[in-house]
């Protein structure tokens, strides 16, 4: 992308790194008891995330899924109140209350993961239509998977984000899976976004595995947004490299799991080598950056231990806050 500097490029490449090393850890951390409850692991996606959220500003809207760590690093990046909302301490995004799957970040604009499929999506609806109503040109992302894509709510927004050109973006990761059902099994034709076609809703479909490709697609549907041309539905084809979550065994063939996460699919893998053919980045600037990430999730891990837990007090106050 001729528009992105040199800054740019190396701060989506360390946002990549960072999701993929955070949610490794995460894996290690709840195999070790020292994380809690469900979880769902975002990697092999990290180029969705972060070239979406590359394009957004703070003060733009992001719902996310059951899967979200990715998305919330992507926006908000704060891997200390991050993690130690993962391990239910009250210094976290959610004071602790919410754990892996409801991460929650008003000042960033990031309005939580969700644990119902779909659940983000008429979230993300009232988001964009907030900003309508305030004459505001924020814009507002909506994240789902490919599961979701079945879910009645999704047509429902469609229509209304068409008949009232609300500045959304439908973002659908099609990471070929649906918990453990493929999407062959699931979906009746082989893209995912040309559904938006019958409500008049432009639609687009990029490698989610190439990070420029996803920001170059996302680049034009929030422009279109920002100028009041209403809604874009754009479906990144990807891939989940790990199980649905943290207790469920991966039967998936392993020969198609070999071949998504070669350095010809990795979406990490694949910029690194691009960044170095171009020379942005040198082989030593990649291990600087790698290092750094290294030494600021060991902080974030540190950080959330010796966090305290939230109170039954702390608690309620929250609660009376979120009425207010």
């Amino acid at each position: 992308m001729n528009d992105l500097t040199r800054n740019q490029k190396c701060e989506m490449f360390r946002r990549m790194v960072t999701i993929r090393r955070f949610e490794e850890e995460v894996k290690r951390l709840y195999r070790a008891g020292e994380i809690t409850g469900a979880i769902h692991l975002y990697i092999g996606q990290e180029a969705v995330a972060v070239g979406t959220c590359a394009v957004l500003r703070d003060d733009d809207y992001v719902t996310s899924t059951h899967r979200p760590h990715g998305h919330c690093i992507a926006k908000v990046f704060d891997l200390k109140r991050t993690m130690a909302e993962m391990m239910g301490k009250a210094t976290g995004l959610s004071g602790g209350f919410g754990g892996s799957m409801h991460q929650f970040c008003k000042d960033k604009g990031f309005l939580g993961g969700n644990g119902i499929v779909g659940g983000g999506i008429g979230i993300a609806l009232g988001a964009a239509f907030s900003a309508q109503y305030r004459g505001t040109d924020q814009v507002t992302v909506c994240f789902f998977s490919d599961g979701a894509a079945n879910q009645g709510v999704l047509y429902e927004c469609l229509n209304l984000a068409a008949l009232w050109k609300f500045p959304v973006i439908f973002m659908c990761e099609n990471n070929r899976y649906a918990a453990t059902t493929p999407v062959e099994k699931s979906a009746c034709t082989k893209d995912i976004a040309p559904r938006a076609a019958p409500y008049g809703i432009p639609w687009a479909i990029c490698d989610g595995n190439d990070v420029l490709d996803v920001y170059r697609c996302v680049s034009e549907a929030v422009s279109r947004a920002r100028a009041g041309q209403g809604a874009t539905f754009i479906e990144a084809k990807t891939y989940r490299v790990e199980p649905h979550c943290g207790i469920i065994a991966d039967e998936r063939n392993k020969d198609e799991l070999t071949t998504w996460m070669s350095a010809a699919q990795d979406p990490i893998l694949r910029f690194e080598a691009r960044l170095l053919q171009e020379k942005t980045l040198s082989a030593d600037d990649i291990k600087a950056i790698r290092e750094e990430v290294e030494k600021e999730l060991e902080d974030a891990v540190e950080f959330a231990r010796q966090s305290p837990s939230p109170t039954l007090e702390s608690f309620a106050t929250r609660r009376s806050q979120s009425y207010a």
